[in-house]
């Protein structure tokens, strides 16, 4: 610890300052505006040693009365380490506008609010550390210098985290390394903030929110944002929001909204990757479509929205569920392209779609969302079912356009009576039974169950007209086997 003689003048400024918790401020007449990156050119009159803050926040500031002492101070140029490793800090610590020469370490540290503004610093660690107010490193540039830049790896911080405005580097590393995390207070990307690395919150309990709109995020190729397993109140990547490789979101419960609207997703094959996801609101409303895939498989949501000019070029279906999903416009047709983008066959999404629909009280949307599930499955099907299956879409549309039915009976009733209509067959018992009438008699060929008693009573002698009445008796079995098939299909399957 140095003592009061051991001083340099703008030291003993910053010791009278601190028993009343005043703001010192190096700066040439108390400005800003200035180049931080450059601060490591600053003279003796800027120079503070990072001892004789250790000596007033664990030293001095020990033995002082009441709670109004705090250390502020702007414009300085701190040399040395501030490695508070294991410390209790009982005042306030707040940084402006100063260039830092080694990493602030608070690790396993307990202390009060934090802030360190609008400076530069090579690193800001505080693992496992207790911060009883809010952590500000807003507008601050922090460089990771070969290992990760903000470390925060299981620290319960009471007061949320301002990030907004900083551009935090970490080329070898990771931006923002903050698993298992426990923040009461929100967490605030905004307003500029850029990583180049990856900003990672995995196993966190973010009851706050996580709020990065107009936040970019660069990591090519890999992860950019990454919340796996993570509890929060809402995120909202929205706004301008851009990430330069995926967001990985494995896991977590988001009790109220996850919104990308106006988002831009890109630089990782997979854009998104969510897969168990719990959520209340989803909104997937990007601002240009997704250069890689969507991964949406068994994410659970209560209200989806997304844009069809959005949609990314593969999105994976398979147990998604959602109460209800709108788009702007929203048809049938366009959603069943939406489900085409899903790789392979899955009946799930088709099934889940279609529940949908019901639920809102569309039920041909339905219909017809089954019928495709049946046309999309029937492509992956042996050569003899495939066939089967376009007996039964042409006759009753799988059983969901069981009218496709009587179109065919009528039209060949039609056929029918036109072509006997113009002969005259000749009866089998002479004198008994009732008169010939095309129209019933083919309506009897066509029926195979009862009889009108037209079929019995009349045989034709032309060849021709003999083997069209086969036709037809064979036409009517198959279309009543298909009719009956179809709608057991329908009705026993959905």
């Amino acid at each position: 610890m140095l003592t009061y003689d051991e001083l340099t003048g703008p030291e003993r400024e910053l010791w009278d300052a601190f028993a009343e918790g005043r703001h010192v401020d190096l700066r040439p007449g108390g400005g800003g505006g200035e180049d931080v990156g450059r601060g490591d050119e600053w003279g003796p009159e800027r120079t503070v040693r990072a001892e004789a803050l250790t000596t007033l926040l664990l030293g001095r500031g020990s033995g002082l009365s009441g709670g109004v002492a705090a250390l502020r101070l702007a414009g300085a140029r701190i040399t040395g380490a501030l490695a508070w490793e294991g410390a209790e800090i009982r005042h306030l610590l707040h940084l402006d506008g100063c260039r830092l020469e080694q990493r602030v370490r608070l690790d396993s540290a307990s202390t009060l609010a934090v802030a360190v503004v609008r400076s530069w610093l090579p690193g800001f660690s505080a693992p496992s550390a207790r911060i009883g107010g809010r952590l500000d490193l807003r507008g601050s540039v922090i460089e990771g210098q070969g290992r990760n830049a903000v470390e925060l790896i299981h620290a319960h911080v009471a007061g949320g985290l301002r990030l907004d405005g900083a551009v935090v580097s970490a080329p070898d590393g990771v931006a923002v390394s903050a698993g298992g995390i426990v923040m009461d207070g929100a967490v605030i990307c905004e307003d500029g903030f850029r990583s180049r690395g990856a900003v990672m919150f995995p196993g966190a309990r973010l009851s706050g929110g996580l709020f990065m709109g107009g936040a970019r995020l660069e990591a090519p190729g890999g992860v950019a944002l990454g919340a796996d397993n993570a509890q929060v109140s809402a995120i909202r990547c929205n706004q301008g929001f851009t990430a330069d490789g995926g967001v990985h979101m494995r896991g977590a419960q988001i009790s109220d909204l996850l919104s990308f609207e106006e988002a831009v997703l890109g630089g990782s094959p997979r854009s998104l990757v969510a897969t168990g996801l719990r959520v209340q609101d989803l909104d997937l409303r990007c601002a240009t479509p997704p250069a890689g895939s969507l991964d949406l498989r068994g994410v659970r949501a209560t209200w989806v929205q997304d844009d069809p000019r959005s949609w990314a070029p593969e999105i994976q279906l398979e147990g998604f569920a959602y109460d209800s999903i709108r788009s702007e416009p929203d048809t049938v047709g366009g959603r069943l392209e939406w489900i085409r983008r899903n790789p392979g066959y899955s009946p799930q999404p088709y099934e889940q779609l279609a529940g949908h629909y019901r639920r809102i009280g569309h039920d041909d949307e339905a219909r017809r969302t089954l019928l495709a599930k049946q046309r999309h499955r029937r492509r992956l099907l042996p050569p003899w079912s495939r066939f089967w299956g376009y007996l039964l879409d042409a006759t009753v549309g799988y059983g969901y356009r069981p009218w496709l039915a009587g179109a065919w009976l009528a039209v060949l009733t039609v056929l029918g009576a036109l072509v006997f209509g113009t002969h005259t067959p000749s009866p089998d018992k002479p004198g008994e039974g009732p008169p010939f009438n095309a129209v019933i008699y083919t309506l009897d060929l066509l029926i195979p169950i009862g009889g009108f008693g037209q079929r019995d009573a009349w045989h034709w002698t032309d060849g021709a007209l003999q083997a069209a009445t086969y036709a037809l008796i064979a036409i009517g079995w198959t279309l009543t086997t298909a009719v009956v098939a179809g709608v057991t299909r329908a009705l026993s399957k959905n």
